[in-house]
């Protein structure tokens, strides 16, 4: 303690709010909004990023997702990711001692907030009067009491994933011949319930007034003003879009679009790592300076029996940022589990490894017809890294697990994370999971059973009704029968295992590999089912353990799905025709198939238990599992 300070009390000022690291590279990542006690706030930008010296910048390293990453950003000309620091994870901060030197900056938004007292309704920009407490802003109402304000519900956005305050004097005067008055005085009249169609936006001074609900018109949306208010003053852009009217905490004003990779023992990537384990040497070498760099007993050793070709073809794609050609992540990832060594006694992983699976020593018969092998990882480490957000839609990926970057499905474009930063937002979870892998030629004999045939094109009906509002060069491409399969099996998993293994559903996460039996690379019909927790402290096997069981498993998830609460409405639903608009699902409901979002990769959509179990209504013989395992 500094003699200025001794004989005082330490004074405790909390921070102003606080996220989880891992929800940084989720739900609250950049240009999220997010409500905090007693105000609203828009996270900041990368380039707001502020790291503490004393800790400095902690660098998670997963070269495959970096290089397909890097390799993706540069196609669609969206800059350059750093070769060796690519992904950092957010800031580490101390509650007990805050500090404007460590943590994220956010923006107070919106700027527009409404009085609380039931006779005022003022809706007022902060900078216009309201005076700022200790925690809220309050307005000197006309009767001349204070009250206390609260920030508007309501923004504007764009498909391009702008954002910024609804105009609301432009928009309360919009029907007024005169245009715009001369001191607009606005009120949010929200109606004795609240409900959408009640609310009103008036001015008191010249009377003009609108109803919020013709917001909701396109042709009457007012152009962008293509704002990115979370990279700063410098991040406005030209827009052709017109604004659309967002609820603030609705659950479409922010999807973050996640990529991960598993760290496994990458054999396509071995001459990458050898020059990037002496690139200190390499970096200057040329075809005339290469031989005499051999000698160096360091380089020899790490290039061994490479040409110098091939070594000189890394050493230029490294310094470019290029990727030497390898799998797609999820294809190079299966090849690991179908790889895995059999159990055998006294198995132990190393407290170094950080990838340690083994294939389970299965008797003949002993697993059910139609599954291959169960592969047990005991020890799991998974980088989700933050590639951007959207609004409005969310981004549907392949079956590698890969977004789109630019423009895509109706329109809807990736928005950017920072403005000058070559790096990214990442978290490590470190955990344990059981991979179940089908039996490939079972799963293509019931991939041309009639039925199954009839039903695929029941659901590609269904999809293309779903994907006709896409422009044509944008529209999503059908997931296929066999995704449908793994799909809604992997959630009939979850929740059988989770009665049994110590966790929740909810932190049971899914992960498929899925790849049709054409495939060039490799056919793929398995279900990684895992947990975790970010940092290093793992998990305690209690899910890795379940794949011992995996036939009681599937006996409790055939009955699950045999049978819905919501039958024979829910076996019966034909995604081709639905009023509703369910065109993503088949048989599946909140009754049955629906998890939560967080353990689901698909936002609950493309799913069917009629392609697993028996159901009202169906064949036995499209199901998978037609008989109980």
């Amino acid at each position: 303690m500094s003699a200025s300070n001794f004989g005082r009390k330490q004074v405790y000022v909390p921070p102003e709010g606080a996220i989880r690291k891992s929800q940084m590279v989720t739900t609250f990542g950049p240009g999220a909004m997010v409500d905090l006690v007693d105000q609203a706030v828009l996270i900041g930008g990368l380039d707001f990023w502020v790291f503490p010296k004393e800790h400095g910048r902690r660098v998670l390293h997963e070269p495959r997702l970096r290089d397909a990453l890097a390799e993706r950003f540069r196609k669609a000309r969206l800059g350059e990711l750093a070769v060796d620091d690519a992904f950092y994870e957010p800031p580490h901060c101390d509650e007990r001692a805050p500090t404007r030197g460590a943590g994220v900056q956010v923006l107070e938004f919106p700027q527009w907030f409404v009085c609380q007292r039931p006779n005022c309704r003022a809706l007022v920009r902060a900078r216009d009067g309201l005076v700022r407490t200790s925690r809220r802003y309050q307005h000197h109402c006309d009767d001349g009491k204070k009250g206390d304000c609260v920030p508007v519900r309501f923004v504007a956005a764009c498909k391009r994933g702008h954002l910024d305050d609804w105009p609301w004097i432009a928009f309360a005067h919009r029907g007024r011949e005169q245009g715009t008055c001369h001191a607009p005085d606005l009120r949010l009249d929200e109606g004795a319930t609240g409900d959408f169609s009640e609310i009103v936006v008036r001015c008191r001074t010249c009377g003009a007034w609108e109803r919020l609900t013709s917001a909701l018109r396109e042709q009457t949306a007012l152009p962008c003003s293509g704002q990115r208010p979370w990279l700063g003053v410098e991040g406005k852009q030209q827009c052709t879009e017109r604004q659309r009217l967002l609820v603030r905490t609705a659950t479409n004003s922010y999807f973050s679009q996640v990529e991960s990779a598993l760290t496994i023992p990458d054999t396509t990537r071995a001459l990458g790592d050898a020059v990037a384990k002496v690139w200190d040497v390499l970096a200057g070498a040329t075809p005339a300076l290469l031989p005499a760099f051999r000698q160096i007993p360091k380089v020899a050793d790490a290039l061994g029996d490479w040409s110098d070709g091939d070594v000189l073809s890394a050493i230029s794609a490294r310094h470019e940022g290029r990727v030497l050609a390898g799998e797609p992540i999820r294809t190079a990832e299966y090849r690991q589990f179908l790889a895995a060594p059999l159990e055998a006694p006294g198995d132990r992983p190393d407290p170094s490894q950080i990838f340690f699976v083994r294939r389970l020593r299965a008797r003949a018969g002993e697993l059910p017809a139609g599954v291959e092998r169960v592969v047990l990882a005991h020890k799991l480490r998974e980088v989700r890294v933050q590639i951007g957000f959207t609004r409005i839609e969310a981004i549907t990926a392949d079956l590698q697990g890969e977004h789109a970057l630019g423009e895509h499905d109706i329109g809807v474009q990736m928005a950017n994370l920072g403005l000058t930063t070559r790096w990214l937002p990442a978290t490590e979870i470190h955990g344990e999971g059981v991979l179940l892998a089908l039996d490939e030629r079972a799963v293509h004999e019931w991939e041309e059973r009639p039925l199954v045939r009839a039903r695929e094109q029941q659901l590609r009906v269904g999809f293309d009704e779903w994907a006709a509002r896409f422009a044509p060069d944008v529209r999503p491409t059908f997931p296929g029968v066999r995704f449908y399969l793994l799909h809604s099996l992997s959630h009939l998993l979850i929740t059988a295992i989770s009665l049994e293994c110590g966790y929740a559903a909810s932190a049971i996460r899914e992960r498929l590999y899925c790849a049709s039996h054409g495939d060039p690379r490799a056919p793929m019909a398995a279900i990684l089912l895992s947990t975790g927790t970010p940092g290093t402290e793992g998990t305690l096997g209690g899910l890795v353990d379940q794949g011992r069981f995996l036939r009681a498993h599937l006996r409790q998830a055939y009955d699950l799905g045999v049978l819905c609460s919501n039958d024979p409405v829910c076996a019966g639903h034909n995604p081709a025709q639905d009023p509703a608009e369910r065109h993503l699902e088949g048989a599946a409901c909140h009754g049955c198939l629906f998890i939560a979002e967080c353990s689901c990769e698909r936002f609950n959509n493309f799913l069917d238990r009629s392609l697993v179990v028996p159901t009202l209504g169906h064949d036995r013989a499209l199901a998978f599992f037609a008989e109980r395992p």
